[in-house]
């Protein structure tokens, strides 16, 4: 008998890698931007600017609240953390106003905590928000990087040609490895390039990159969610048999748990990212993070899913009457399924699949049903 995982997500409630030892699951943490974004005034703002103290808060309710325990380890800023200047040695200068301490001290305190110092910047000449990127100055931003005890580095891709990332990022990332500092590295590479029509050398990427963001930046709404779902079904050829252990694809952040999503919908996004064997990089308040959605983003049988040891992406397998199957190969020789509904109409509505459409075998199976409620 043969184990089939249910993962209920519904609307209607259903290479080589890059040798730096890390990602043999996908990463698991906080991130920045989607819910803060470029947020500076603190005056007007104090509780939402890109500051030591959001970070500092997040960290302690990392630890307080379970998420740590659950799995999310990393915590990162993103873009909007630096002075519009660099220091008169070359060097990034982290906001005075906003980073006080500096992100030594920043990265000490995350370290305390049992937590992993994550950080963004940009291979072109500005970041996407207009602070100083890394181009013509990589080797000292990287001795910088590692000075700073930083685990994680997201590398975005703005002011550069789409065209030169596919030697810059891997000679990039080639530096950062050699420093001996083991730094997750996080390429936008491909998305920058699916953005311009260029098709991305994804055996490169996985080759030099622990993950990479595939596409378009993903928003707090149900029509952004279902259009990169979509997107990651139609490609899915190309490029999921790039992702495995050390290196993985990225559809972008988990945004359960701010404003744009019901409850059911943030089921959804959490089922179809384990099934992806996707990174899962919350950007939410946890300050403010509702009981429901906090039983969503620590659900462990889900949890499990996204972090099996086999490392095969989940593909979508059929799309019938609008609802889509996604499945996924487990390491114990059982398998994740989720049925995702886009019928508009929110009403019951019962479709038949067959093991053969599923792409399941012609066996018989126990039924494992996560209720995202335990």
């Amino acid at each position: 008998m043969a184990l089939l995982w249910i993962v209920v997500s519904s609307l209607v409630s259903v290479s080589s890698a890059l040798d730096n030892g890390l990602a043999l699951t996908p990463p698991m943490g906080w991130l920045t931007w989607e819910r803060f974004r470029c947020i500076t005034d603190c005056k007007k703002y104090p509780n939402e600017c890109i500051s030591e103290n959001l970070i500092r808060r997040t960290v302690d309710l990392m630890i307080i609240e379970g998420y740590y325990e659950a799995g999310y380890e990393y915590v990162g800023i993103d873009d909007c953390w630096l002075e519009k200047a660099r220091s008169l040695d070359g060097r990034m200068v982290p906001d005075k106003e906003r980073f006080p301490s500096g992100m030594k001290a920043l990265a000490d305190y995350i370290h305390s905590k049992g937590l992993k110092f994550g950080i963004y910047e940009d291979y072109g000449n500005l970041t996407c928000a207009g602070y100083p990127g890394v181009l013509g100055h990589e080797q000292i931003d990287i001795d910088t990087f590692v000075g700073w005890d930083v685990d994680y580095l997201k590398l975005d891709g703005c002011y550069i040609e789409p065209t030169e990332m596919d030697k810059g990022y891997p000679d990039f990332g080639k530096m950062l490895n050699e420093t001996g500092r083991p730094i997750m590295y996080s390429c936008s590479w491909p998305a920058y390039q699916e953005d311009k029509k260029i098709l991305p050398d994804y055996a490169s990427i996985a080759k030099h990159c622990n993950l990479w963001r595939n596409w378009d930046d993903i928003d707090d709404s149900w029509s952004s969610l279902e259009s990169i779902m979509n997107w990651f079904g139609d490609n899915q050829e190309r490029i999921a048999h790039h992702a495995g252990p050390g290196h993985w694809n990225d559809p972008d952040m988990l945004i359960i748990g701010n404003f744009g999503l019901t409850v059911d919908q943030s089921k959804v996004q959490m089922a179809v990212w384990a099934v992806l064997a996707a990174p899962l990089l919350i950007s939410a308040d946890l300050a403010t993070m509702k009981p429901e959605f906090k039983q969503i983003l620590l659900n462990r049988d889900i949890i499990a899913v996204n972090q099996d040891s086999l490392g095969k992406q989940g593909l979508r397998v059929i799309t019938k009457k609008k609802i889509a199957v996604w499945s996924r190969e487990l390491a114990d020789g059982s398998h994740a399924v989720a049925f995702v509904s886009h019928r508009a109409d929110g009403a019951p509505h019962a479709t038949r699949f067959t093991l053969d459409e599923m792409k399941l075998p012609s066996v018989q199976y126990e039924v494992v049903v996560s209720s995202f409620y335990k």
